[in-house]
């Protein structure tokens, strides 16, 4: 089942729950409902409080799906920034290569201008030296062996004729050197400027590339942040769907408590219904075979200690054995032996009104049973600090003794 459905599915069935609840008559306390109705009706609010916490259930799953969706994607966005920071240091990384590249290719363009003009003086003085051996190869071919002739017939001696033409000679290699080495200059300088244009090349292929590099991650840059905004945008359409999960959790929270304020009310009206009430009638005679009273309620010598002390109830010295009844309708509350009262039944009569039977030789009843006006709940005996098989019947009334006789006698 989709979410969306699942989550209209939900808001119908706390709609409809809130309006139920809502026109349910809030004094349930005061109606005079019986045992049977409340009880009835508490089980079916019970069914009604699972129901809505199976409901609340699948909204905290709803929730906790949709926060699972938040957390992975601001897991992705905080990947992503993480990529972008990275990005950036490489494009700054870049930027700084790009910058040392512009400064080499300066230098470079500026050896490259400087030996261009070397090469343009170079070649212009080859040219011209190039230039003044022509001309002496041409007045030497145009005067041919005439020019060794007049040298030589001036000369003023066989020795200054072999230094002319020695001269003649030197002359002659001076011109071929010259023309090599300015060759050897201008090949020199037309290697070094193709070298230096080639690095010129190099290095702007470098930068281009490093442009390349820059625009690449810049695009890449723009993509991350691109991808970040949409991350920050589902992130806030799913943080709606979460407030919109958790408005929802709270209605049905505020169903839920509703539900177990009226429980609360229905238990407390069938507590009050189930609770004992006195109603103000006559005690039975609890020992309806002996009705004289042997020892009365009021302060008196203890039979067996002596002492002066209050005798908290009425004694009803009938026949071991014989049948001790319940005063009126009840429960009991406590059975069991001590060492004064020896075996004993306490019977709680509602409004605080408490009936208790000591020295009984049996006892028929247990904690938590209800009994009836009249009704055999053990039988007489010398049980605990007794002289002799008596019944001692005592009341209490908000915690304290009181004479039973006003009860019994009404």
């Amino acid at each position: 089942m989709e979410r969306s459905t699942l989550k209209k599915i939900i808001r119908t069935i706390v709609v409809v729950w809130l309006a139920g609840l809502l026109a349910m008559t809030p004094d349930v306390i005061s109606h005079a409902d019986d045992i049977d109705d409340l009880k009835e009706r508490i089980d079916e609010k019970e069914k009604q409080k699972k129901n809505l916490e199976n409901e609340k259930k699948q909204l905290q799953q709803g929730k906790r799906n949709v926060q699972a969706v938040i957390d992975s994607l601001e897991g992705q966005k905080e990947e992503m920034s993480a990529v972008v920071v990275e990005l950036d240091s490489a494009v700054a990384e870049v930027e700084e290569s790009i910058e040392v590249l512009n400064l080499q290719i300066a230098d470079k363009e500026a050896e490259v201008e400087t030996t261009r003009r070397e090469l343009l003086d170079a070649e212009s003085v080859a040219l011209a030296q190039y230039e003044a051996m022509k001309d002496r190869i041409r007045f030497m071919y145009e005067r041919g062996d005439t020019l060794y002739i007049e040298l030589m017939m001036g000369a003023e001696s066989f020795g200054d004729m072999l230094n002319k033409v020695e001269y003649i000679q030197q002359l002659s290699d001076y011109d071929r050197k010259k023309l090599r080495e300015y060759q050897l200059v201008v090949d020199n300088v037309r290697a070094t400027k193709e070298v230096l244009e080639e690095e010129e090349g190099v290095l702007e292929a470098t930068r281009e590339a490093a442009r390349e590099e820059e625009d690449n991650l810049n695009t890449l840059i723009a993509e991350k942040k691109a991808q970040i905004e949409e991350f920050e945008a589902s992130i806030a359409d799913q943080e709606d769907e979460l407030a919109a999960w958790e408005a929802e959790l709270d209605a049905q929270n505020a169903i839920i408590a509703q539900v177990e304020a009226q429980i609360a009310a229905d238990k407390n009206a069938l507590a009050e219904a189930q609770r004992l009430h006195y109603n103000g009638g006559k005690f039975a005679w609890p020992a309806p075979q002996y009705t004289r009273i042997s020892s009365p309620f009021g302060w008196r010598v203890h039979p067996i200690t002596g002492v002066n002390k209050l005798h908290a109830g009425v004694d009803l010295a009938a026949p071991g054995g014989s049948p001790i009844l319940a005063a009126y309708d009840g429960k009991v509350v406590s059975t069991g032996y001590n060492a004064s009262m020896g075996n004993f039944v306490m019977i709680d009569h509602g409004d605080n009104l408490i009936t208790v039977y000591m020295h009984a030789s049996a006892v028929y009843v247990s904690n938590g049973q209800s009994v009836s006006r009249a009704q055999k709940i053990a039988a007489v005996g010398t049980t605990g600090n007794s002289t002799g098989n008596h019944l001692h019947f005592g009341v209490r009334l908000n915690g304290a003794y009181v004479d039973p006789m006003p009860y019994i006698t009404n």
